[in-house]
Formats: C-alpha cells, structure tokens, sequence
C-alpha cells in the first residue's frame, strides 16, 4: 500500500484586482465558430461537457487510432436550459473528423442520482478497467429534479473493436469522497438556476509525474466564505495507490467575493510546473466588481497542492470573442495542449441580445463538441495557439 503523508494544500486566492487586470483579449481569443461547424454528432442528442477516456498519466488513450469520449447528453428539448435535468453521459469514439456513437455509458438506473453531470475517466490497458469518476446530481426516484450533488466513481472492463466500445458489467457505485460541512458546503439544493447553485462535482483524476500519488480536482462550494460568491477548487487524494480510497483535503484555490463557480477543473504537469485549468462564465461573477469573460482559466505552482500563481497575471487564458461572448464553454485541457469544449450560443454578438426564451434559446443553442483548439504554456504565460 502507498504510504501517503497527510498535508494540506497551501490555499491560493483568485482575487478581484487579478480579474480587474483583464485589458486586452489579444492573444486569448478562442477562434470563432461558424454555423459549418454545428453538424450533429448524435442524432436527436444535444450534446456538451466532454471528456477523453485516459491513461493514469493523463495522456489520452489511443485505440487503433481511436480516442474515446465521454460527453454530457440529453434529448434534445424545446427549451436546451432543461437539459441538465435528464443528463446521462454518452460515450463515443472519434477519429480523423468522426465520431461514432457508443449508447450511454452506465446501465439505466445504477446512477444513485437522477442524473448524470461531467468527471473523468480512467483506462489501464493491462487490466482493460475503466473507471468513471462522475457527479451523481439529485436522488434516484425523485419527482423533481433537486441540485445535491456527490462524487461517484464506478469500474467495468473495455474493449474496442472497430471503432465501437464493448463495456462489461460495472461495479457498485460508490462516493470517492463526502462534502465535509466544514470546508465544502454539503450541496443539497432543491432548488437552483444553472449558474448560481453551490457545487460539489466535476472531479478530475491527476496522478502526480514526480511522486506517483493521485488527486481529484473537483469544483466546490467554500463554506468558511465571506460572500455568497464562494467558489473554490478542492482536492482529494488518493491513500492506496489504487484511487480507491481518498482522503478529503482543504481547498487548493478560492474565489471568495469573486466568483460562485469554478467549474471542471483539470491539472497538468509540464516542465516542471502544475497548471490547474477551470471554466467560469461572466455571470457568475459578484456583482459590483470587476467580471471576467466566458473563457478559460488557470494559474501555475510549483507543486500540485500549491501555493498557485494567476497565469498572465490574470487568470485568464482563453476567451470567446467579444462579438460571440457565448459561443462555447466547458472546455478540457488535454495533456497535448489541445482544448476541447461545446458550442453553446451562436450568433449572438452581445448580452443585450440575449431573450429569455426558450424558443429563442433553442434556436441558438448549438449543442456539439466545439472545434478543437490549442493553447501554448510557457512558464507564467497561456495563449492561444
């Protein structure tokens, strides 16, 4: 068994004089999105937080060509804002341009929830296991979708033929780790609005290249806060070597009095440095200080519990463009440097467009994988390849 030295993360702080230092997209735009880049992947599915099946080392794993994916799914409905309340993860495997539907990746009702939000995914070719780490969202056989949320994790077998995926029988799920309530609010919602509920989810697997010991990254809500804006990165790690049995840690980053939601984290290492990526959107910053665009952010340190430094000074990496400010969102740093998100409003140049409407919504609302873009890491620095 993997002897692990408990030590808590040095807390890092996203401030709002960091935020404030946002001058200039230059060198941070995301490249438009075009309706030729809106095709279906999945008929009758919208689709958007995705996610590659792994190695333990990060990097994506390759089947013949292959990659496989995991991606938030749902009907596609009148009005897109009520996707999240039947979510279940697809998985589909691409290639060269194409994709190839794979069905859903857990059996109807072996979710403790009554859906299913983003995580991670875990392959290890000698055992062929695959193991999801993924957010049970609401009570299996509630009569109205709530907004608890858990950290869950699950294993089965993989094989691949031909570009289609063969799972085997999963095993009990399982939480990873339990809301505290003492440094993570226990997310019990019964009621929210995307954007403004508390989290406790997306958990992101990370195994650490100079000692060999796994985390999760996960999004939280900070329950010592000042303000109703709390978001916070936390982290849980791995005590057997085997990221079965985890030890809940204090948070790695917060947002205090800046931001509510710090969403899909993911961490990688290169050159010697920790990059720790997540999503926020403008809207989910606190009002009367300064705002950030739906982008990309990150900051770096020189281990992988901190203390962490804002990339560019600001945090900001990668942002839509000022004349389509909503166009994607949700992204995944790959180990490669290639990112990876969904289209969400197209062909809208500003908020004042926006109508609160589903009908309106669903005739922007682009619901596929984004078109793939890269970003360049050098020391302190992130741009927009």
């Amino acid at each position: 068994m993997l002897t692990v030295t408990t030590v808590q993360p040095t807390l890092s702080t996203w401030e709002a004089h960091h935020v404030a230092a946002i001058s200039s997209l230059d060198g941070h735009r995301i490249p438009h999105v075009t309706q030729g880049d809106l095709a279906l992947v999945i008929p009758d599915l919208d689709l958007w937080d995705l996610w590659p099946v792994q190695l333990v080392d990060g990097s994506t794993a390759d089947f013949d060509g292959w990659s496989l994916w995991m991606i938030l799914s749902a009907p596609i409905l009148p009005d897109p804002d009520l996707r999240h309340h039947q979510a279940r993860i697809r998985l589909a495997a691409y290639r060269s341009g194409h994709w190839r539907d794979c069905g859903n990746v857990l059996p109807d009702h072996l979710n403790i929830g009554s859906r299913e939000w983003a995580g991670t995914a875990l392959f290890d070719p000698a055992t062929f296991q695959l193991t999801l780490f993924y957010t049970a969202s609401g009570y299996r056989g509630e009569a109205t979708p709530s907004f608890a949320q858990r950290l869950c994790q699950t294993s089965t077998t993989l094989h691949m033929d031909a570009g289609m995926a063969q799972l085997g029988d999963w095993s009990p799920i399982v939480e990873s780790v339990v809301a505290d309530g003492v440094d993570y609010i226990v997310v019990n919602q019964n009621e929210g609005i995307p954007g403004f509920i508390k989290g406790f989810r997306d958990p992101a697997h990370f195994r650490d290249p100079a000692t060999g010991v796994d985390y999760l990254y996960f999004t939280g809500s900070l329950k010592p806060a000042t303000s109703d804006w709390n978001g916070v990165i936390g982290v849980a790690r791995s005590t057997d070597g085997a990221h079965q049995i985890w030890e809940l840690l204090s948070p790695v980053l917060s947002a205090d009095g800046l931001n509510n939601e710090l969403e899909r984290p993911v961490m990688i290492a290169r050159e010697g440095l920790y990059y720790l990526f997540w999503s926020t959107q403008r809207k989910v910053f606190a009002p009367g200080g300064p705002s950030g665009p739906n982008g990309l952010y990150g900051v770096v340190g020189e281990g992988p519990l901190g203390p962490f430094r804002p990339l560019n000074g600001t945090g900001l990496v990668a942002a839509n463009p000022e004349d389509a400010p909503y166009q994607t969102y949700s992204w995944w740093v790959s180990a490669d440097l290639t990112v990876h998100g969904f289209v969400d409003l197209i062909d809208v140049a500003s908020a004042s467009d926006v109508v609160d409407d589903p009908a309106w919504r669903r005739a922007h609302f682009g619901g596929v994988p984004a078109p793939i873009f890269s970003i360049r890491l050098d020391g302190d620095q992130a741009s927009v390849e």
